[in-house]
């Protein structure tokens, strides 16, 4: 990493940062900036109804959109840059695409008007072009002009030096998205206050929950996305089933797997989705398990939870438990086979007019019968499922069925309840069906021989119009399938 440049006077007068003569040198002799302007980007041509949709839902109130500002990760460096999902969906802006930039849904009286704020490239004879280590071209590289970014998203762009006075003039009809630019959200609540706005957080909770509820239903574009990452996936998962050898000898082998994936996440998309759970043994016991610094045992399984996000930020959520060696134990084979059942009853569940609710409360009803048969469960079936007097089989089992799927791993987050849990299944929508059993390795209320054994299995669907495509499917579910394409890529297959 580079450290920013100063000059060593040769005197004690503290220096300038850069000389006259450099600060005259520095802008000749480039090459001119392209002329010609760049193609639309693929997800900006499908953002105009998405916007529409909103402004139709806050007619005649001025929306606020930020993607995001940089994030300082220590002195001058910052972390990575990923926009708002909501402020993505709605302008194409995918991959590190753009911070400080502020989407604007103006009324108008014929409907409204759609500005991109953002801080064009300043010539090169601006002190930024050399010198400012978040926006310079010598130091992040070259930023698109107002007219470029015009023809990547569709949209009129301005300044953003413009857009403080945009936003907070007229100030009684507004609402922002909250959480995502902090100092302008500073500068909207005021400038609402002064006017006489109150319960500003509710008004911009609605808007935040409208962004949300807006990307239930996917339109064809995100679903070839999905469809795209998820094959992405697959291509990552077999690069690591390859490499689970060399894994098991090398040490810390979850940190191997780790590693492989994100070669191939960054390969073949943007970055990982979500950060990989690579858990081997009773470290798949652990929901979250990121850590990833155990070793591989050839003895135990390895669940690996990953997806490939594409530089449109549209992700897969991929889960395979997978056994080390490349064959099931007597015991593993069990426990898997139970998920897996569990998750068949949760796929044939996803149906149009079904609730979401529906698709775990038929996986969980598996799980509960399989652990019934095993005799671990303290109570009959039915108690245990009654959701006021039972729950005892979510001791190995804590987590949801399913969540909605796209830009974030677990999309649509602020959607209401009624659109959500309880909601309607539609064509279009996509999400999870991931069930699991997982027994701790002291859990003292389970059979010696399944401790430490844990199993998730998940997969990705679309409903269609007379049930559901799953988006996973180039990945084996079944035991036999699994230790064949697993015997296929460690006896040396290639792609």
């Amino acid at each position: 990493m580079t450290e920013k440049n100063t000059e060593q006077a040769p005197d004690s007068t503290p220096p300038k940062p850069f000389s006259d003569a450099f600060v005259a040198f520095i802008p000749q002799g480039w090459a001119p900036y392209p002329a010609e302007l760049p193609d639309r980007l693929p997800a900006a041509e499908h953002t105009a109804p998405r916007r529409d949709a909103v402004a139709a839902a806050f007619p005649g109130e001025r929306l606020v959109i930020p993607a995001g500002g940089l994030r300082t990760r220590s002195n001058d460096t910052d972390y990575g840059f990923r926009p708002h999902s909501a402020f993505a969906h709605l302008t194409g802006l995918g991959a590190d695409r753009e911070p400080d930039a502020v989407l604007v849904i103006e009324p108008t009286p014929d409907g409204h008007v759609d500005t991109l704020y953002f801080r064009p490239r300043a010539p090169r004879t601006d002190p930024e072009f050399y010198a400012d280590h978040r926006y310079g071209e010598m130091w992040v590289g070259q930023r698109e002009s107002l007219d470029e970014m015009s023809a990547l998203t569709g949209l009129t762009c301005a300044p953003a030096s413009e857009l403080v006075s945009a936003v907070t003039a007229d100030a009684a009809g507004v609402r922002i998205l909250r959480g995502a630019d902090e100092r302008l959200q500073t500068l909207v609540d005021a400038a609402r206050a002064a006017r006489g706005v109150v319960k500003i957080e509710e008004l911009d909770a609605e808007l935040e929950r409208c962004l949300s509820e807006l990307r239930l239903v996917k339109d064809a574009f995100e679903i070839e996305e999905l469809q795209r990452a998820c094959d992405d996936t697959a291509v990552a998962f077999e690069a690591v089933v390859r490499d689970l050898p060399h894994a098991v000898d090398a040490g810390r082998g979850e940190r191997w797997v780790e590693g492989v994936f994100g070669l191939h996440a960054r390969h073949r998309g943007n970055a990982v989705g979500y950060d990989t759970i690579a858990a081997s043994g009773d470290h798949a016991c652990t929901l979250h398990w990121i850590r990833n610094d155990g070793d591989l045992s050839p003895d135990d399984l390895i669940l690996l939870d990953a997806g490939i996000e594409r530089d449109s930020l549209y992700t897969a959520d991929v889960t395979r438990t997978l056994p080390i060696s490349g064959r099931f134990t007597a015991a593993q084979r069990k426990v898997y086979e139970a998920v897996l059942d569990a998750q068949a009853a949760g796929f044939a569940a996803a149906k149009p007019g079904a609730t979401f609710s529906d698709v775990h409360n038929a996986a969980v009803r598996v799980i509960a019968e399989r652990l019934h048969e095993w005799g671990l469960l303290p109570v009959p079936v039915e108690e245990s499922l009654d959701p006021h007097r039972g729950g005892q089989h979510r001791r190995w089992m804590v987590h949801g069925t399913s969540h909605h799927l796209g830009l974030d791993v677990h999309d649509c987050a602020q959607a209401r309840n009624e659109y959500y849990r309880q909601g309607t299944i539609k064509p279009g929508m996509v999400f999870t069906v991931e069930p699991g059993l997982y027994f701790k390795a002291t859990d003292e209320l389970v059979p010696a021989d399944l401790r430490g054994i844990g199993v998730r299995i998940e997969d990705d669907i679309v409903i269609t119009d007379d049930g559901y495509r799953i988006l996973s499917d180039k990945l084996p579910r079944t035991v036999d399938d699994i230790e064949s394409w697993m015997a296929s890529l460690l006896d040396g297959g290639r792609d």
